[in-house]
């Protein structure tokens, strides 16, 4: 089987993070985003993975190049001249997805962090018989969304409901998709959205079925949410009673630990903390709710809570650092500095606090 991840443009949302290195491969629980999607595709046989991309292909590829044979998986990028919106790259890797078995193919938003139950979509997929399936989640406020609206017993899919004013339902698209490959008769070669003019189509000749997908799901693109994904993919782990998970009397709920990292005496660290390898994290430091990238140096007694810290990043002692800061690679906060949701370019260094959220240049 081949897959198709749609890596798409410049990742501004997560800016500064996205300055440093393409949107797919900022870290999210200490390995690359894009990394958790194609080991979950590996883990169901896809043997080959397109990646559709319309900005620095050749530093996704170098990458990739290492998982390759780690994974021993095919990796290729399909690369746009002009943005084709969710459908158009369909079309432009055709050649890439389409081969004599007829089996059909997963696309993925490579934006989305789930469990990626792929295996049970692929059952799923094989029993409704329909062209298309694509995985659905629950929401709370789904107005925000394009709500599908499906019959509940079969999944068939009825109809798309865009941002609805009245409740029609509380499922949205989930950015996970498979898909036979008679779909790419559907589609030109030209700005398309695979969302609002090739689904409803199918949907309209009851070829489209909606499978709800059980577990956490999160668009992780932006900081917040980001946030959020980590501590619904820590819980996670957590329930999957994972090895991965650190223990001890300076540990609270749920905290990844690369095995290089070094932790000084007295901290308290968690929940919901992921520090990466390399990683320095002196004496009397306190983290939570927070990502510590590669080859960061905390101080001592400096205090984090729900921010990112990017990659070889200092933040100095007794700082404070909160309210979604996030420090792109290779910034230096100063001792005693506090910051409250600043958003720092890379290759910076901070003398003093920055009092309100705002952007650091």
């Amino acid at each position: 089987m081949k897959a198709l991840i749609l890596v798409g443009g410049f990742g501004t949302r997560l800016r500064p993070l996205t300055l440093s290195v393409p949107k797919p491969l900022v870290d999210f629980a200490n390995k690359p985003m894009i990394l958790h999607q194609i080991e979950a595709l590996k883990a169901v046989g896809v043997t080959e993975v397109v990646l559709a991309i319309n900005y620095q292909p050749e530093v996704m590829l170098n990458f990739l190049k290492e998982f390759e044979k780690k994974l021993e998986i095919k990796i290729t990028c399909s690369q746009e001249t002009e943005p084709l919106g969710t459908a158009g790259p369909l079309a432009l890797a055709r050649d890439k997805l389409i081969d004599d078995s007829g089996e059909p193919f997963f696309v993925l938003n490579s934006d989305v962090i789930s469990e990626y139950p792929l295996k049970e979509m692929i059952e799923f997929h094989r029993g409704h018989g329909g062209e298309a399936s694509i995985m659905v989640t629950k929401v709370d406020e789904p107005s925000k969304y394009g709500v599908v609206v499906m019959e509940e017993t079969t999944g068939r899919v009825e109809k798309f409901v865009e941002k609805p004013k009245i409740f029609v339902g509380n499922k949205i698209n989930a950015g996970i998709y498979l898909l036979n490959p008679s779909i790419l008769d559907r589609i030109e070669l030209k700005p398309t959205s695979i969302e609002k003019e090739v689904f409803p189509n199918i949907a309209a000749e009851n070829k489209l079925y909606a499978m709800v997908l059980p577990g956490f799901w999160m668009d992780i693109g932006q900081p917040k949410d980001y946030i959020t994904g980590l501590r619904l993919y820590l819980d996670f782990l957590r329930k999957q009673s994972s090895s991965d998970l650190a223990s001890g009397s300076h540990i609270i709920g749920n905290v990844l630990v690369d095995e290089s990292a070094e932790i000084g005496d007295g901290c308290l660290i968690g929940p919901d903390v992921a520090i990466g390898p390399g990683c320095v994290i002196e004496s009397g430091v306190r983290l939570s709710c927070c990502t510590i990238m590669r080859g960061v140096r905390i101080k001592k007694h400096a205090c984090i809570s729900g921010s990112i810290i990017g990659w070889h990043s200092t933040v100095g002692r007794w700082a404070r650092v909160e309210n979604m800061t996030i420090l792109g690679e290779d910034v230096h906060l100063g001792d005693e500095v506090y910051s409250n949701g600043g958003v720092v370019l890379p290759h910076k260094e901070i003398k003093s606090s920055i009092l309100k959220p705002e952007i650091v240049m």
